[in-house]
């Protein structure tokens, strides 16, 4: 017999988007248990993550120019986009609506904008509001480009984030110095980006959202879910152990959640888009700010105690096997830039969860059971999550959602299989 929890929100997923959306629901009184296959932050993504709060990502990736340009972007010819052809067999659904979009970008980036645009805003609102400020740097980041082309590809750069309200401003000779200098570069460009922002450690984020959650009464539960089945109105948690029926649910379980919302009718086109990260314990940085370097494709993050350097979109199995090739090549290319990066060491690689029109999928199953979803937030999971957790509470309590949410209901990709 199933244990009855009928006033209970089951928050199923507990990386940065589920620790959240626990948080965001817990401050409204509701009764809320988060449940995952690990302890908060350290199973999935959102462990991984560079930290940046990537207020400029204001576009959805899928593009005319990139549908005709990605060889340019692969591995080989020294890009991070690594898509093997017998991968790309298997994925040709994902990619027809990944090439249907490219030509909606105007459209898509219409709604993914407002998201964005204020998330470093957000971040600090939250943090200061359960007692973490220090969890934040607002500090904007920079975008580097050596060799002769940079001012042309900075300039270019500027004028197209200008046109979608992304404000910058050139860096200074003196404020590149060190850069090129570690880079042993004879010219540079650059763009700040006011603002963006990072944190200095996405774990303890995740933890500090849990923490604030349990504080305001709700519970954390070790449970490796397997299935969910709707029981009338109420939805079936189906688990090792005892089934647990709750009236509401949430999923925001990553790359787990296209199982889990089959069963109601939706259909979740998630792809595993991994990256690799590399850390560098004690190293001071050269700009007190995350740093793009553009030609690269890798990014460099001040965190506590260590740098945290990342790159890579590998289209790859969630659970396949790292790439050993890809951290080792990592830290060769973060020694050239100037850093000090031993050739071995530890390094990590992840699943972002993405869908086909990068788009995140936040909704509400049709049908009588209360299912609600945060899924498929591609590489900017950490800059939406306060925004999605508060669309997310608005969606539970039946208010109007404070940004208009019906561009991101997965109902967009058709009904899943039955």
């Amino acid at each position: 017999m199933a244990m009855d929890e009928q006033d209970t929100i089951a928050v199923i997923g507990a990386g940065v988007i589920g620790a959240a959306v626990t948080l965001a629901l817990a401050r409204e009184g509701r009764r809320v248990m988060l449940l995952d296959r690990a302890a908060p932050g350290v199973a999935g993504a959102s462990f991984g993550n560079v930290g940046h709060i990537a207020a400029e990502l204001v576009q959805p990736l899928p593009s005319p120019a990139l549908l005709f340009g990605f060889w340019r972007e692969l591995v080989r010819f020294g890009g991070a986009l690594d898509l093997p052809p017998s991968r790309a067999l298997g994925m040709l659904p994902w990619i027809t609506r990944f090439a249907a979009a490219a030509f909606r970008r105007a459209e898509n980036t219409q709604h993914l904008a407002p998201l964005v645009l204020p998330a470093a805003a957000q971040w600090s609102a939250w943090l200061e509001a359960i007692g973490r400020p220090d969890l934040l740097r607002r500090q904007g980041h920079y975008e580097i480009e050596f060799g002769a082309r940079g001012h042309a590809v900075m300039q270019a750069q500027a004028l197209a984030m200008a046109q979608l309200g992304v404000k910058t401003r050139p860096v200074s000779a003196e404020e590149l110095l060190p850069l090129q200098k570690a880079a042993g570069a004879d010219m540079s460009a650059g763009l700040w980006f006011e603002n963006s922002a990072h944190v200095i450690d996405p774990l303890h984020a995740v933890q500090a959202f849990t923490d604030a959650a349990i504080a305001s009464h709700a519970t954390f539960t070790e449970l490796e879910v397997r299935s969910l089945r709707a029981r009338g109105d109420k939805i079936e948690i189906l688990s090792e152990r005892e089934p647990l029926q709750v009236g509401t649910v949430v999923v925001c379980a990553g790359m787990g959640s296209e199982a889990l919302l089959a069963p109601f009718g939706l259909h979740a086109p998630l792809q595993s888009v991994r990256g690799y990260h590399v850390e560098l314990p004690g190293h001071a940085p050269f700009l007190d700010a995350p740093v793009v370097y553009t030609r690269e494709h890798t990014l460099v993050t001040p965190m506590d105690g260590r740098l945290r350097a990342s790159s890579y979109m590998e289209f790859a199995a969630a659970d396949a096997p790292a790439d050993p090739r890809k951290p080792a090549a990592l830290r060769k290319t973060v020694r050239k830039l100037g850093y000090a990066c031993d050739p071995e060491g530890a390094s990590w690689v992840g699943s972002r969860p993405i869908l086909p029109d990068y788009l995140p999928g936040i909704g509400r199953a049709p049908g009588p059971a209360k299912l609600f979803y945060a899924v498929g937030h591609q590489h900017i999971g950490l800059t939406l999550a306060p925004i999605t957790a508060e669309l997310v509470a608005d969606l539970v309590a039946e208010r109007t959602p404070r940004l208009p949410v019906a561009a991101f209901d997965l109902q967009r990709f058709g009904a899943a299989a039955p």
